[in-house]
Parts: structure tokens; C-alpha cells; sequence
């Protein structure tokens, strides 16, 4: 799969389970359904492009590896191009608050989802946010380094018995990631850290300081420092 596949795209690819029918929704390429369709012949894939180019695109990289049989290409609006055989939901390479907003313009389609895999380039907190509110339960989560930037990778599944409680620090850093507290953790943080300053530096700066706003940032920062300096 590796060759096919970047390593973002690889971690992501290998949460899917043999021989499922899953949908990867923004599939641009259709790396992802071809990488895993190509090494199982069991499995079954719907790749959703909401514009013209990519899913041209999609199709054609479908077509190459001769899986025509296995992936269908379809053209529309989010969880719009699934249907109840789909168990299983990829959305990648988006912002947290728009994959979030697909999730709920789309959630009367994850009746039959058994498994959400999400990976928000930035504002991972609102998916979170949107699992715990609507019946999902984080079961894993996985930090990639890719060209520089470094990835979240969360995990849902429908919940079943119990819920899940998370506090808003752990919306913020990931109840799994804060717990390993990798060296890649730390990287990520220490990047946020600087970045919080910079913001907070020019809300002071604006001509309306957004004190609300300075204050959750302002928040962060001592959680950030919290956990960066902690290592109990």
C-alpha cells in the first residue's frame, strides 16, 4: 500500500478492516479506496467528490488500477453519495469545522456507520466536540508528521453501553494523545504554543480587543504549558 499511499494516508487506510464497505468522502484521487482495494479483494468502496475536477480524478485512478468492480465513484455533497451498506466513513484532509459540519448535515445517514475515521488538518477539537454530542465514542487517536505538518487521526465508533466524558482541556489535545504524551505531542504543542502568542499578541494589538477570545487563548496557553512541562 506504501507506495501508493502517503504516510497520512496509510495510517488512515489501516483503521479500515478487511473485507468492509466503507466510504472515503472528499477522496480527491481515490488513493485511499484503491490503495485498499487493490490489497483486498473482500472490500468494497463508495469515493464522494462534491466537485467535477476531482471526481473526474477519482474516476480516473479507478480505472487505472482496474477496479471498477469494487470502488464506485460518486458525485455529491458529503454523507449525500452513501447508503446503509456503508459501515464504515473516512473524511480526511479538511478542516475540523467543516468536517464537522459535513457530520451533521449528514448524520441521519450514520444510522449503519459503525466507524468513523477523521483526520481535521487543523481545529481537531470541534470534531470531538460533534463525536460526543452525537453518540460517538473516541476509541483511538494517532499523530503523523508529514512534510512538516503534523496530523491528528481520530477513531469513533457508535456508542453503545455507558457515555464518554471528556473535559474541554481533553477537546483540545485528545483524550489518547494527552495520555501517551509522545515526543511528537510535545512538537505539536510547543508549535501551538508559539502560535497562541502570536494571536494573542494581535488581538491586543486590534483597535477592539476580542477579550472573550483572548481569554480562551489565554486558557490554552497554561494548559499547553501545563502539559509540556508535567511529566508525571
Amino acid at each position: 500500500m506504501s507506495n501508493m499511499l502517503s504516510k497520512r494516508l496509510e495510517t488512515i487506510a489501516s483503521f479500515i478492516p478487511k473485507g468492509v464497505r466503507f466510504a472515503d468522502i472528499g477522496s480527491d484521487h481515490a488513493y485511499v479506496p484503491c490503495a485498499i482495494c487493490s490489497h483486498d479483494d473482500t472490500a468494497s468502496a463508495i469515493a464522494g467528490e462534491v466537485r467535477e475536477g476531482p471526481f473526474k480524478s477519482a474516476q480516473k485512478t479507478v480505472r487505472q488500477h482496474d477496479l471498477d468492480d469494487q470502488i464506485e465513484v460518486r458525485l455529491g455533497d458529503g454523507l449525500d453519495v452513501i447508503d446503509p451498506s456503508v459501515t464504515h466513513v473516512i473524511i480526511a484532509g479538511m478542516g475540523g469545522s467543516l468536517i464537522a459540519s459535513i457530520l451533521e448535515r449528514g448524520k441521519e445517514k450514520l444510522d449503519y456507520v459503525e466507524q468513523l475515521i477523521l483526520q481535521p488538518n487543523i481545529g481537531a477539537h470541534h470534531v470531538r466536540k460533534w463525536l460526543i454530542k452525537n453518540g460517538f465514542i473516541l476509541v483511538d487517536e494517532r499523530l503523523v508528521e508529514e512534510k512538516g505538518h503534523i496530523y491528528e487521526v481520530l477513531i469513533a465508533h457508535k456508542q453503545g453501553e455507558g457515555s464518554q466524558e471528556i473535559q474541554e482541556k481533553e477537546l483540545l489535545f485528545g483524550p489518547f494523545l494527552l495520555q501517551e504524551k509522545s515526543n511528537l505531542f510535545k512538537k505539536k504543542w510547543q508549535r501551538e504554543y508559539s502560535h497562541r502568542q502570536e494571536i494573542i499578541k494581535q488581538i491586543k494589538q486590534s483597535k477592539q480587543p476580542n477579550q472573550e477570545q483572548m481569554d480562551q487563548f489565554q486558557r490554552e496557553l497554561a494548559w499547553i504549558n501545563e502539559e509540556l512541562n508535567n511529566e508525571s
